[in-house]
């Protein structure tokens, strides 16, 4: 039976959309050559390469034909598929242009793309289309952008050696990135770690990001808004903005608090930790 389509409200996608590209924007706006050429958490990419990346990305959705790369971007180590690939085209063509042209690129790359989504019909957004996560609406679609933008300014912060304060962690961007995490970890805890029927597991997340996400395994795993008053059989609590590096593959934040505690089913809980990177 084919996935439910995701129907998301049009505006708070995105008011928080567009408020991640106003945070990259600030950040990056009147840095030095040499902040631009930082080393991100990505390997192979600097901060120019991320926003870069972005760059690339929104203009592929407007329809841009990515530049010829001046190299093959797949023999590159940090190249691990096709979609790799793609970004790497956007990467490497800017990598020799200043960052207040880079900058530039981006902002009007964004303001294009900010006038199309908000012009868009109800019915085009919520169209079925490929996604990153399959077929589904063109609005989750970019609820995807909004968690894989946020992603990526925590990877620039963290490039310039200033990581997201509490007051950095609020805004309306928050609860799309946690419902996109959410949307995958049936997958993670019953495809990936394998737990098994009958179990309960519950993600404390403490921090600015603070909440709790259960999933249970009954048949199939799926997030659920609770047990029943049934007690979790394995528990992980960490750090809200921790929980998103170890889904995207990236190093903890060193700025914020660094363990991971497990209770009930540590082995479980321990699995599932190892299989959160789930993000392409």
């Amino acid at each position: 039976m084919p996935a439910p389509i995701t129907q998301l409200d049009k505006s708070a996608v995105l008011d928080g959309l567009f408020s991640v590209w106003d945070d990259i924007d600030t950040l990056v706006d009147g840095l030095p050559e040499s902040s631009w050429q930082a080393p991100s958490p990505l390997p192979g990419w600097d901060v120019k390469a991320l926003v870069s990346h972005i760059i690339g990305t929104e203009s592929f959705l407007a329809g841009i034909a990515p530049p010829q790369p001046d190299i093959d971007v797949k023999e590159l180590p940090h190249v691990r598929n096709d979609i790799g690939a793609l970004n790497e085209c956007w990467v490497r063509a800017l990598a020799a242009e200043p960052g207040t042209a880079v900058l530039e690129k981006f902002r009007e790359v964004t303001k294009s793309r900010r006038q199309v989504l908000a012009d868009m019909s109800d019915e085009d957004w919520n169209a079925v289309t490929a996604t990153p996560a399959g077929m589904d609406a063109y609005g989750r679609f970019m609820r995807i952008r909004a968690f894989d933008c946020w992603m990526h300014e925590q990877d620039i912060r963290l490039g310039l050696q200033r990581p997201s304060s509490d007051n950095d962690l609020e805004g309306p961007a928050l609860p799309l990135v946690l419902d996109e995490i959410s949307s995958s970890l049936g997958f993670v805890v019953g495809k990936l770690a394998k737990a098994p029927d009958g179990s309960r597991v519950l993600f404390e997340l403490t921090g600015p990001l603070s909440g709790s996400i259960r999933v249970a395994v009954d048949g199939r795993a799926k997030v659920v808004d609770d047990f029943g008053g049934a007690e979790p059989t394995a528990t992980i609590r960490l750090d809200g903005l921790q929980f998103t590096r170890l889904v995207g593959g990236r190093p903890l934040c060193p700025k914020r608090a660094q363990d991971v505690e497990l209770a009930g089913d540590r082995e479980l809980a321990q699995r599932i930790v190892d299989r959160l990177n789930f993000v392409i």
